[in-house]
């Protein structure tokens, strides 16, 4: 029997594909951002009942002074650092017009988040995008701008969390349809943020999304082209992920299963707010728990964008993150992003979530058209060496 399309997907074309995939990344981040940190239970608790779509702040009115996560004003359709990192990669794409390494990372994305003033919604104000990146973004700034490091090597260090997978859906759309290359040219771009199984989630999400552009890509697709690449613990975690998944076909009854199929893998530990002692730490055992887990949901949610972003929302944790990534797969894979969900974030947001896609479409059809030239001269210096002609 051939694997199941998600539900409403259509043969879309590359522009398709990636808006919805950048577009679907934006949303699942902001319905995800006010509950993130919080486990199902609590989310169960504080909405009397599941999140179906957008929602307000945790703690209300009082997000400006309420801990632990004040001053940001997270929920009501706003964004949060992930989709400030992608566009802002996504930047560098439209500047650099060819694939990226790690000193593009230095040359162009560092400079854009120290020198130039954007709007961020949580902060309700325009400001540096450094202002509201996470530490282990700002370790980009310190090791690259004033460390001077070698860009491949700057990421070594750090937190070791999923501040460089987050922002990696770019990489797999401008290799669209090859996982093999989208998993190269993002370990090379993350080797100056991350290290270990940062690295590697890094790597393993751009494939999974470059595998949904496929023509007639399944979940099960996706899923099958990470294994093919992936090493070490994250690769572990997959296996064991998806396995439980594929014995559920809704979120609710995923949360606690998929969780527990992660947690000996993952290592922050029960409680997301006061992490163990071997957390974040560099490890060929273990692994980012936010990519296993937006896996696992799409293959719980068969590919259906709705389905599969409500369910690594009310997973909890680090839910902004894992909807992101989600939702970049089922964007990719074809299946809609609800309009209203869309048209609420942007607005909330004040960001276009469609231009961005424009740009990196221009942009992916220009390196298509510079890697079949350079493919073109190797083949026929090969030739020339005594190799294989190619057919014409």
């Amino acid at each position: 029997m051939a694997p199941k399309k998600p539900e409403n997907a259509s043969d879309s074309s590359l522009e398709d594909r990636i808006t919805g995939a950048l577009v679907g990344a934006a949303v699942g981040d902001a319905l995800g951002g006010p509950v993130e940190g919080y486990s199902p239970d609590q989310i169960l608790e504080r909405h009397a009942g599941r999140v179906h779509g957008v929602v307000g702040p945790w703690n209300g009115d009082a997000w400006r002074t309420a801990r632990p996560i004040a001053p940001y004003h997270k929920g009501d359709g706003h964004v949060t650092d992930d989709t400030l990192m992608t566009h802002a990669l996504i930047r560098v794409y439209a500047r650099v017009r060819d694939h990226l390494d790690a000193y593009a990372i230095a040359d162009h994305l560092v400079p854009d988040l120290m020198t130039n003033p954007r709007w961020i919604p949580e902060l309700e104000t325009e400001a540096l995008p450094l202002h509201r990146v996470f530490l282990a973004e700002k370790w980009l700034v310190t090791r690259l701008h004033y460390g001077h490091v070698d860009p491949r090597e700057a990421g070594v260090g750090n937190i070791v969390n999923c501040g460089a997978a987050m922002y990696m859906a770019p990489v797999g759309l401008v290799n669209a349809a090859n996982p093999r290359s989208a998993y190269a040219e993002a370990l090379d771009i993350a080797g100056a943020h991350q290290s270990s199984y940062g690295r590697e989630a890094a790597g393993v999400f751009a494939a999974a999304v470059a595998a949904a552009c496929e023509p007639g890509a399944t979940p099960d697709s996706v899923v099958t082209a990470c294994l093919r690449l992936t090493r070490d613990g994250t690769r572990t975690a997959i296996e064991e992920v998806c396995e439980v998944a594929a014995h559920h076909t809704d979120f609710e009854s995923a949360l606690r299963p998929l969780r527990d199929a992660v947690a000996p893998y993952d290592t922050v530990g029960p409680d997301y707010r006061a992490p163990s002692l071997g957390a974040r730490r560099p490890s060929r055992l273990h692994t980012i728990e936010e990519l296993p887990i937006a896996l696992g949901m799409l293959l719980v949610a068969a590919g259906d964008f709705r389905q599969a972003v409500l369910g690594a929302v009310n997973y909890g944790r680090d839910c902004d993150s894992i909807a992101t990534m989600a939702g970049a797969m089922a964007g990719a894979l074809g299946s809609p992003v609800p309009d209203d969900w869309s048209k609420t974030v942007s607005e909330a947001s004040r960001l276009d979530l469609w231009e961005p896609a424009t740009t990196l479409t221009a942009v992916t059809r220009e390196i298509f058209e510079r890697d079949t030239a350079r493919r073109r001269t190797h083949e026929a210096a090969f030739a020339e060496l005594g190799g294989p002609r190619c057919s014409e």
